[in-house]
């Protein structure tokens, strides 16, 4: 059963909505510009993490670190194939929660959404979590510009001759790849920055208004350029593992991962901290159920763009195409697929069902933590078979590759949110947000 402290109305909207409908009228033509602190309305949340989360910090940079030393030297070196792979997943995996983070706060602006607002510094204090994973991009980056075919068989001239991917050397290449990988970090960063920033100065007495106009106009292109940059991401290096096969539909499916594993995060963040004692009720069951229906939805999401890609590879029958999923169906592959089907889909959607389990602060937690081991699996199941052809064999590396890029993730997102504020004060309509009911 939900908290029942969370079905009492939310005392900071007592103040802060006074006289305001929880609807949407006026596009906050009432409120004053800066949030909660107009008009005599207060909020006693504390909205500073402060040194709460310094014990966290410290072992999250342990395990972190512990872990990719452990990595390392268990993997056969940074070169080894084994520690490459393992690394690949976790990578992906980690660079899924901060590109999710930019996709979902990126959307909040366009579509001008009223629930978020209350938790928006945080989706925008995880994005800037794409600076530390363009930090260890490194690894996968620098045997691909010393023209080791560890991971990337199409470095290897042979290969090339052998499958006739002459065609494909313009953008299969070292140097390619490299100006590629600058870009797509270059701009995740820089709209990571803009968009926090820009909140921030919003706290500015009248620039409200005006900045979330802005914040609204920038979304709009943002997105495009997001959607390309991360599919094209996706694609060099996932995708490319195996140089022959091709999906149109390949960053959408990483996309629908992305999202999935920030609401997680973003549901367990809301969770630790309110324990600590921040953000205990400025964000309330109504808005955890909000998060809640979001993961419900792009579960379902990737489940349709997932078998819309076998389907329609299935049907298609070209030989190019086909062998990826052959090499997912065949030996133990095989009821590894059909297990993440199961675990991705058919259980968390019957077990997300549920109101009452999405205002449930224990029930989110359990499935925020699967949903986040779930996706990992994906993006192992995305990436090992190119590399094990008998079989699944998950062992001690995959696990510490997950806990070291996961740790230094979560160190570096912990060590930004001491530095800002956890709550948009500033942002025009915050006392609708702070009100917010689900129908």
């Amino acid at each position: 059963m939900a908290d029942p402290k969370d079905k009492k109305k939310n005392p900071a909207a007592s103040a802060s909505s006074a006289g305001h409908d929880s609807s949407d009228q006026g596009d906050g033509a009432h409120d004053d510009g800066h949030g909660h602190g107009g008009h005599g309305s207060e909020l006693t949340d504390v909205i500073e993490l402060g040194s709460r989360g310094d014990g966290l910090s410290k072992i999250a940079l342990g395990v972190g670190v512990g872990g990719l030393v452990v990595s390392v030297v268990l993997g056969g070196g940074v070169f080894g194939l084994v520690f490459q792979r393992a690394y690949l997943a976790a990578f992906m995996w980690g660079l899924s929660i901060s590109v999710g983070a930019l996709a979902w706060v990126t959307i909040q602006h366009l579509m001008a959404a009223r629930a978020s607002i209350v938790m928006r510094r945080l989706g925008e204090v995880v994005a800037q979590g794409v600076m530390i994973m363009a930090l260890l991009a490194l690894p996968l980056l620098v045997p691909v510009l010393m023209h080791n075919p560890v991971l990337y068989s199409w470095l290897d001239h042979e290969v090339v001759e052998k499958f006739h991917l002459h065609s494909k050397e313009p953008w299969l290449s070292s140097g390619t790849f490299a100006i590629r990988v600058a870009i797509y970090f270059g701009f995740f960063i820089f709209f990571a920055r803009f968009l926090l920033e820009t909140s921030i100065k919003q706290q500015a007495p009248g620039q409200g208004q005006a900045l979330a106009a802005k914040l609204q106009a920038r979304s709009a292109p943002g997105m495009i350029a997001f959607a390309i940059l991360l599919t094209f991401c996706s694609i060099d290096f996932l995708m490319t593992l195996d140089p022959i096969w091709f999906s149109t539909i390949f960053g959408v499916y990483y996309f629908s991962t992305a999202i999935l594993t920030f609401c997680s995060v973003l549901m367990l963040g809301i969770i630790w901290l309110q324990s600590r004692g921040v953000l205990s009720s400025a964000i309330t069951a109504e808005h955890r159920h909000d998060v809640g229906k979001f993961m419900f939805g792009f579960i379902i999401f990737w489940t349709y763009i997932g078998f819309s890609q076998f389907m329609l590879i299935w049907y298609a029958n070209i030989p190019e195409e086909t062998h990826w999923f052959h090499d997912r169906l065949e030996g133990s592959w095989k009821p590894a697929t059909l297990v993440l089907a199961a675990l991705h889909f058919a259980i968390p959607f019957f077990g997300l069902m549920s109101r009452e389990v999405k205002r449930n602060k224990k029930a989110m937690v359990f499935w925020s933590l699967w949903v986040l081991a779930v996706c990992w699996f994906d993006m192992y199941w995305l990436v090992a078979p190119n590399f094990l052809k008998d079989g699944v064999s998950i062992g001690v590396v995959d696990i510490t590759t997950l806990l070291g890029v996961g740790g230094v993730l979560l160190w570096f997102v912990l060590w930004r949110a001491k530095e800002v504020s956890l709550l948009a004060s500033g942002a025009p309509r915050l006392d609708q947000s702070l009100a917010f009911e689900n129908i």
